[in-house]
């Protein structure tokens, strides 16, 4: 079959491909400095990303390889591991394209002989067997790859490369439209999905046979491009020719060389022997149609011209040697392109460089120096040479190579002509022997960069406080411009046009706090809002008291006396008052009659209890256990255990009784509730053990064949010891004591905890770790906290509360949490725990979010979000009320790493003055935070001294300073302790799933399979990798097993172990220690040596599992069905993508369904049927009825009948109910679990919310999904009725996994994803294991591959570093607080800590002085745009800019329009004197708005897709013409201003770094060469190359293209850690790497227009939830616009603010109707 017949085909597999990139996810594909997931980079598509770099011109080798470099370095450094991949195939692609053959060869080269990384050359192509095995053991999570080639043909290659990726359930990321910032990578994610991979299963055959077709295509196009240049040889021909080249010059130099020489002299040589070949047979054809072979009509290059070119590459490649990059990156840039025959000539060369290339690794014994294979060619230094003997030598100008330089020329071009031997090619001198021109003629040959207008540098003169304190020291060293210049007298005539002329601009805006919806009028007196107040705390209640069993404690005010300390114990009833011992008398008798109401309790209970053991004893020790739990008597208690022992006993004898013979076929959980109840007696009441209780307990030892326990308890012939062997094999349980206990007590082993209760705690005995965070509150110290979820580290955050609550009315604390799911948790949980009578209009607690507010500042307990938090301590006039903050506590601090908002955290920890805590269960470096924040708060100590000092001279000065008191009475501490405790209460167990004939086996998966010999003998075991007891089992099993002379086999055999020894109670701490032996012992046989055996362990412990290629969607179901069997459900089941979370729900609800309908009687249905038909009759009925009884009054008969009717209509409708009722085996609800009106209250809460009503319908099943695009109240209604144990399935996003309580007794992780990294598995996998219910917790994997798995479990959590610190945005917000804050030298203090102490500049010193100067280009640009003058004050619209902080740098956009008057020119109504617009109007205006607010890029390649909108336009149109103007004067401005900023912080750049490749380190420093004039002349560009790396000037650039739009990022020093992101731009069009433009989502405008949620699913291919959230996003940005134009302007029939009421109105409105 020809390509032809398959371009239908390929058509389809495009098409495809297109219509998934909408659906794309443009998301990090790193996370947060984490090992990332194996990955793969497809080489090919590397190389076409960069080569079509902007800022790249062609045959510029070095800079091309330092964009391939720069790319990996930044993947490497944020934790990228991956290999990259060069397919033997898609060398074919480039044979239109000579020039890019070689230095692909090159680059294969490069990336092997240079650099560590993985390279694999070896797979023929993407449909070959070899790859696919190697995915199937690699399993690489994604691969990186194009979406478009050089030419149709190459975009074809990479379509296979995608569909065979997908087959293999390997994820495409493009290589397209990727943006990069100092912790991730953006990326297109187009995920792997079932109906990919069916598509290719289906046609699997088609696919192979077009494949095959497009290589045959692709071989005929070498025949086509090789015809023209070579005439009649062949490609074996030219690789023969090649190989024989070579071995000549090795023979010339056998001393080996530099591959520049090499590659020089062997192409000059081949391509000279190639022309002279392709003349000869010029020559002898004599027909005139096979003279056009080559250049057609055109007269052909004669011998001496090529040589005469030759020469100059020669001379090129010498200059290439000995000039270091300083100097060559000042070339001189020639514009004129080579004439026709030129070009022509250069493809062969290149050409004969690719085969040069291809056979060099045939010569492995030659010393060949590979080191520059990156810097082969340098085409604009050929230019240039050429330029110069054409154009300037021959009119005059002479200039001398220099001796060095000649020289090595001389010697290489004796080599071309010593390699040539068939003709003469002259003498190397004059290079020039021909008068033709190579390069075309052109006006402006030499682009000159110097004279390019660049901004000249001058710094407009600042004064302030602020300014000199942070960045004084380098202002010395700045440019400045004298107060005359007219750039400077210009700010002050900063006018605004007069339509503006009653705006005030300056008039302080409403804040973000004014502007969140307040949840109900605090001051109201209306009866419906008291009556939602009294709703509202009567459910918050409910709510707390569904997320702890805690009873409401009582505050009271007290005055505080110094804390004693208790860790001291106290002196024994030094003397005691009176009334101390007449409380502990009634204490006393208290506790007494206490005991005796227990004693008869139990009288009466006992005997029932007793029963049920007999009957069922599992289910007789529950009861029991449950009584245990209520009871508070020591005696009691201890009468109920030795109760269940007889009873235990009892049972253990009768079975084994009638097992008979089987030794292995025994109940051994009766053995294990048996050593329970002997754990319990022995632990817990050692003192009330008479000797008969423990003759009884020897006993029970005896009869498990535990004789040695038996006996070391009771030595004396213990009654029935004349047990015979026969009998004692009848009753044992057949393994020693020791490892009975570890392997089947494992989890029932006894915790370490300590006895002593704690004054401070009432309702547990706290831990010493915990006694110690007791401690840090005590003395108002602030300490970072690291321990694992569900340890019990949130208890000190209440303890802070409870203090600060008892200390004052005034007090405030702050609880800080990163989502608002967890903010309401929190306030719930404070509302039930707490009372107090507070003053009038005070409250206790008080939220804060950006969705809504309630009681924020006037409470004493606020919890709100990061976000929220920062507006509060940046508003100026809320300085007295941030006075009153005692504590804040920090929930889950390991955000500060992550994805967004981490800056703010940053601010918050560094604002603050009082002490904090921060907690967290994942922090790998806690000991660098705790560093950071101890540098804060020296400064603060210092601060705080220096104002104290302040109030003190005002105070002798007379002024009676007011605050004077606020600080008097904060005595605080200014040490930050670290608090590490890394124990878990119960172990958890990991399985995985596969799927064997269609159902579902679950495999325990030992965490010790994870490791490799090489993992442990580097690193040893992970700190976190934690074996529970019969895990310790299982590995000395495999240890003994894989080395038969195991030295201390017998000494650490369990029995032997030394922390066992006679021990009839095993404690966690023991079994702990047991562990560390053997992991000890493992690691010395690596360590000495045997490591094979090491090996054997770790690969006898791997589960074997087979890779499933079934629809694990569908599986879903009978997953959890399975899980539902082996009783481990509640479960939550993580997935990563909204709308799956939402299916995956659906799926198990839909599965129940049909079970049910399945399992309903045949009749049924028709039953359902006929009563609900009768029951309307009868609703008639009685509806006639009381209408006659109304009309007569007196006859008593009629009554009788409505009665009858009644009763009728009641048990019809009770037996409806029971017909429609879900059968239990048809539901995972928990009918018990939570009251009919509670669930009725829960419900209607929901009642009228979007996804109320399937919320609902799916909790009836037992099932609920959870995720960030859910309303408040819809999270409210899942976590309630889990936490009751009435919803047992939850599927769930990630959001679940930060800090919410919702414990379980499985965690499911049920999709892969970027999402799902060592951070977030320790979060979620934290959530099972409910301490108090179970012992133990289960993780699943299920669908995850294997490398992964071990990945999640070895991996380290990631280190906590800064990010980029502050914005233009917030630098203003800063200068505002400094200037109107409430107390001056407060604020001030404030904004100076934010200013000096980020993370990121946190012990580097360059990066301080970088960001010194990011502060200063901030002012500048803030002052030129008129929101700041010259004294840091705020100025203009600088409120309006700081209100939209949220949406830089639109929001300087938004305002330069205002200003402009371009929005009062749109504005214009109906008609005159209107106050309406027209619809017109309004989408222009939310075009506008939508091109500022809602930018959301397609992949550039959509554009070509083949499809049909039905409802949307799709693709944004461009910003109307007049806007569009303005825009690009805002961004000529700004990026004047930032260029002129690089060029001085250009001065902090590492150049020893900038001139070595990123990856390779390769260096192209060196000694300038001196000696020769011609080099002088041609790199004499030194103006203009500063701020850009000297790799990029080699293609000609210069610091003006800087001033170009969208200037690469990679064009700017590396080294100063600063990029465009950080420039206030908003460029109109953005455009790909590949130079494609990226056209937004119209999702906004399309909306505006048809108002349909599902249009945008359909046609802007969006996630519903998602698109919802962005439409409310949009919509709060328009109501925020409102407001603040509301506010500004005093005319209130203001065309611009009506307009913008208008739209926020119609906007809001459509959004509620869906």
């Amino acid at each position: 079959m020809g390509f032809e017949e398959h371009t239908e085909f390929l058509k389809e597999m495009s098409e495809l491909i297109l219509n998934e990139m909408p659906k794309a996810e443009y998301s990090s594909i790193f996370n947060d400095f984490v090992e990332s997931d194996f990955f793969l980079i497809d080489g090919d598509s590397l190389l076409v990303t960069c080569i079509c770099e902007k800022s790249l011109k062609q045959g510029q080798d070095l800079h091309f390889f330092y964009l391939v470099e720069r790319y990996l370095v930044d993947l490497i450094n944020k934790g990228g591991q991956f290999a990259i991949v060069f397919f033997k195939d898609a060398e074919y692609a480039y044979f239109d394209f000579p020039e890019l053959l070689s230095l692909r060869t090159a680059l294969i080269l490069h990336l092997q002989h240079n650099n560590t990384i993985d390279v694999r050359t070896t797979f023929s192509g993407c449909l070959s067997k070899e790859w696919e095995t190697f995915l199937k053991e690699s399993c690489p999570y994604f691969l990186i790859v194009a979406d478009e080639g050089l030419n149709h043909l190459q975009t074809q290659l990479f379509n296979f490369l995608i569909i065979q990726s997908w087959a293999m359930k390997v994820n495409a990321v493009l290589s397209s439209g990727q943006a990069s910032d100092i912790l991730r990578l953006y990326a297109y994610f187009m995920p792997s999905k079932h109906s990919n991979r069916v598509f290719f299963k289906e046609n699997k055959q088609q696919i192979e046979n077009a494949y095959k077709a497009l290589n045959k295509q692709l071989k005929e196009c070498r025949v086509l491009a090789f015809k023209p240049l070579f005439g009649n040889l062949i490609w074996d021909n030219m690789m023969e020719e090649a190989r024989e080249t070579i071995s000549l010059l090795k023979q010339l130099w056998p001393e080996g060389s530099d591959i520049r020489r090499v590659l020089c002299v062997i192409s000059c040589s081949l391509s000279l022997r190639m022309h002279h070949h392709f003349l000869e047979n010029r020559k002898k054809t004599t027909s005139c149609q096979e003279t056009n072979i080559q250049q057609g009509e055109s007269n052909c290059l004669s011998l001496q011209e090529i040589e005469d070119l030759c020469k100059l590459h020669c001379l090129s490649v010498v200059f290439l040697l000995h000039l270091p990059l300083p100097q060559r990156a000042c070339i001189r840039s020639i514009t004129s392109r080579w004439i026709k025959n030129i070009q022509a000539f250069l493809k062969m060369k290149k050409w004969c460089e690719h085969f040069i290339l291809s056979n060099i690794d045939t010569f492995e014994f030659w010393n060949l120096n590979l080191i520059h294979l990156c810097d082969l060619s340098d085409e604009l230094l050929l230019k240039n040479i050429a330029f110069y003997y054409e154009n300037e030598n021959v009119q005059g100008l002479q200039m001398s190579l220099g001796d060095v330089i000649m020289k090595d020329y001389e010697y290489l071009w004796n080599a071309v002509s010593k390699l040539v031997r068939k003709f003469d090619v002259g003498q190397p001198f004059p290079l020039r022997t021909t008068k033709l021109n190579f390069l075309k003629k052109n006006p402006l040959t030499i682009k000159d960069s110097s004279k390019e207008k660049m901004p000249s540098l001058g710094f407009i003169p600042m004064s302030s406080e602020v300014i000199d304190k942070f960045a004084g020291d380098i202002l010395k060293d700045l440019p400045f411009l004298k107060r005359d210049d007219p750039r400077v007298t210009a700010l002050v005539k900063h006018k605004e046009f007069d339509e503006l002329l009653h705006w005030h601009s300056r008039r302080p805006l409403s804040d973000d706090y004014d502007r969140t919806k307040r949840q109900f009028d605090e001051k109201s007196r209306d009866p419906y809002v008291l009556r939602s107040v009294q709703k509202y705390h009567v459910f918050q209640r409910f709510y707390g008291s569904s997320l702890e069993s805690i009873t409401s404690r009582i505050i009271v005010t007290q005055n505080i006396k110094p804390k004693k300390n208790f860790s001291v114990p106290k002196s024994k009833k030094a003397n005691e008052t009176k009334a101390e011992i007449i409380a502990r008398e009634n204490k006393k008798r208290l506790l007494a009659k206490e005991e005796l109401k227990e004693e008869e309790k139990w009288n009466v209970l006992s005997f029932s209890i007793e029963e049920k053991m007999k009957e069922n004893l599992n289910y007789g020790i529950q009861n029991l256990e449950d009584f245990l739990k209520s009871c508070k008597s020591n005696s009691v208690k201890y009468r109920v255990e030795m109760t269940g022992l007889t009873a235990c006993l009892k049972a253990w004898k009768e079975h084994c009784r009638s097992q008979g013979r089987g030794e292995n076929t025994k109940d051994l959980s009766i053995a294990v509730q048996m050593m329970k109840r002997i754990h319990s007696l022995m632990e817990k009441y050692p003192e009330l053990l008479q000797e008969a209780d423990q003759q009884l307990i020897a006993r029970c030892l005896k009869y498990l064949g535990f004789d040695d326990l038996a006996s070391s308890l009771y030595p004396t012939e213990v009654a029935g010891d004349d047990m015979k062997e026969k009998k004692k094999n009848k009753y044992s349980v057949g393994i020693g004591p020791i490892r009975f206990q570890l392997q089947y007590m494992g989890h029932h082993l006894i915790r370490d905890e300590r006895k002593d209760p704690d004054p401070r705690v009432q309702d547990f005995i706290p831990d010493t770790w915990q006694r110690e965070l007791l401690d840090v509150v005590d003395n108002n110290e602030s300490a970072v906290i690291v321990a694992p979820t569900s340890s019990g580290k949130t208890y000190v955050s209440y303890y802070c509360m409870e203090k600060v609550l008892k200390e004052s009315q005034e007090g405030v604390v702050v609880y800080v949490a990163p989502t608002k799911a967890l903010v309401n948790q929190v306030a719930a949980t404070v509302q039930n725990r707490y009372t107090k009578t507070m003053p009038d209009g005070e409250c206790l607690c008080g939220v804060f979010t950006r969705d809504y507010r309630h009681n924020a500042l006037n409470c004493q307990v606020l919890i709100t979000v990061p976000a929220c938090l920062e507006i509060l301590l940046l508003a100026p006039h809320r300085q007295k009320w941030v006075k009153r903050i005692r504590y804040v506590i920090f929930d889950e601090v390991h955000c500060l790493g992550g994805e967004i908002g981490a800056e703010i955290w940053e601010h918050l920890l560094v604002m603050i003055r009082c002490p904090f805590l921060a907690l967290s269960a994942t922090i790998s470096n806690p000991e660098h935070l705790t560093e950071w924040l101890q540098s804060v708060k020296r400064y603060w100590k210092q601060a705080d001294s220096v104002i104290e000092q302040n109030i003190a001279a005002k105070r002798s000065a007379g002024s009676r300073a007011n605050y004077h008191k606020d600080y008097s009475q904060r005595k605080q501490s200014y040490k930050v302790r670290l608090v590490l405790y890394g124990e878990r209460y119960n172990d958890l167990e990991k399985h995985v799933c596969s799927v064997k004939h269609n159902d579902i086996h679950f495999e325990h998966f030992h965490p010790c399979a994870v490791l490799t010999t090489d993992h442990i003998e580097r690193y040893g075991f992970p700190s976190d990798l934690i074996l529970s007891p019969r895990e310790t089992i299982e590995l000395y099993d495999s240890m003994f097993e894989c080395w038969e002379s195991w030295p201390r086999a017998q000494e650490l055999c369990p029995e032997n172990f030394i922390h066992f020894k006679n021990k009839i109670v095993i404690k966690k701490m023991d079994a702990r220690k047991y562990e560390e032996s053997l992991k000890a012992e493992l690691a010395n046989w690596i360590k000495n040596g045997n490591v094979e055996e090491a090996k054997m362990v770790l690969k006898n412990l791997s589960p074997d599992l087979a890779l499933s290629s079934e629809n694990m969607t569908q599986m879903f179901p009978l997953l959890v069905e399975k899980l539902k069997k082996m009783e481990k459900l509640p479960a939550i089941f993580f997935l990563f993508n909204l709308g799956d979370v939402e299916n995956r729900a659906k799926s198990v609800s839909t599965f129940l369904k049909n079970k049910q309908e399945r399992e309903r009687p045949p009749k049924a249905d028709k039953e359902a049927h006929d009563m609900a038909t009768k029951l309307r009759k009868v609703k008639k009925s009685i509806e006639k009825q009381k209408t006659i009884e109304e009309k007569s009054q007196k006859k008593p008969r009629k009554m009788d009948k409505s009665l009858i009717y009644e009763a009728e209509h009641d048990n019809l409708l009770r037996n409806l109910e029971k017909n429609l009722e879900i059968p239990q085996e048809c539901t995972y609800a928990d009918q018990k679990a939570v009251s009919t009106e509670m669930l009725q209250m829960v419900f209607d809460r929901v009642k009228f919310t979007r996804k109320g009503a399937e919320l609902k319908a799916l909790a009836e099943r037992g099932v609920g999904y959870h995720h960030s695009a859910l309303n408040f109240k819809e999270k409210q209604l899942v976590e309630i009725l889990f936490r009751k144990g009435f919803v047992r399935v939850v599927t769930a996003t990630g959001t679940l996994a930060l800090g919410i309580n919702m414990p379980c007794k499985s965690v499911v992780f049920a999709q892969n994803s970027i999402y799902l990294d060592a951070l977030n598995y320790r979060q979620m996998s934290g959530r099972a294991g409910r301490r108090g219910q179970d012992l133990m917790g289960d993780v699943y994997f299920f669908d995850i591959p294997l490398p992964k798995i071990e990945k999640l479990i070895k991996s380290n959590v990631p280190e906590l570093r800064g990010q980029f610190p502050f914005s233009i945005t917030f630098v203003l917000r800063l200068m505002l607080l400094a200037a109107k804050g409430d107390d001056p030298e407060d604020a001030k203090a404030k904004v100076l800590s934010v200013l000096k102490h980020s993370l990121l500049s946190f012990k580097q010193p360059r990066t301080v002085e970088m960001l010194k100067l990011y502060f200063l280009f901030s002012l500048q640009l803030l002052v030129k745009e008129g929101y700041l003058n010259q004294e840091g004050n705020p100025i203009g619209f600088a409120g309006l800019v700081s209100h939209l902080h949220y949406h830089e740098p639109s929001n300087f956009v938004f305002v330069s329009f205002l200003v402009s008057g371009l929005f009062h020119k749109l504005c214009q109504p109906t008609h005159k004197g209107s106050k309406h617009f027209s619809q017109d109007v309004m989408e222009k205006l939310v075009l506008v708005l939508a091109n500022l607010f809602g930018r959301r890029y397609f992949p550039a390649k959509f554009q070509d897709a083949n499809v049909k909108f039905y409802q949307s336009k799709v693709f944004l149109e461009d910003l109307p013409k007049d806007f569009n103007a303005a825009l690009h004067k805002y961004n000529m401005t700004v990026t004047k201003d930032f260029a002129s900023f690089l060029l001085v912080v250009s001065k902090l750049a590492d150049m020893k770094q900038e001139y070595q490749l990123p990856l390779s380190k390769i260096n192209f420093m060196g000694k300038e060469c001196e000696d020769s004039q011609l080099v002088s002349h041609l790199m004499s560009c030194k103006e203009g190359r500063r701020a850009i790396s000297p790799f990029v000037c080699l293609s000609g650039n210069s610091d003006g293209d800087l001033l170009q739009p969208e200037t690469p990022d990679h064009v700017i020093l590396r080294t100063i850690g600063i990029s465009h992101t950080q420039a206030p731009l908003l460029w109109p069009q953005k455009y790909d790497r590949q130079g494609r433009r990226m056209p937004l989502n119209a999702y906004a405008l399309d909306f505006y227009k048809h108002g349909s949620l599902m249009g945008l699913v359909q046609d802007n291919r969006m996630n519903e939830s998602e698109a919802y959230w962005l439409l409310k996003d949009f919509s709060l940005t328009i109501q925020s616009i409102s407001v603040s134009l509301h506010e500004l302007c005093e005319n209130e029939e203001d065309n611009v603010v009506l307009a913008f009421e208008q739209l926020s109105e119609t906007f809001s409105e459509k959004l509620r109707k869906v």
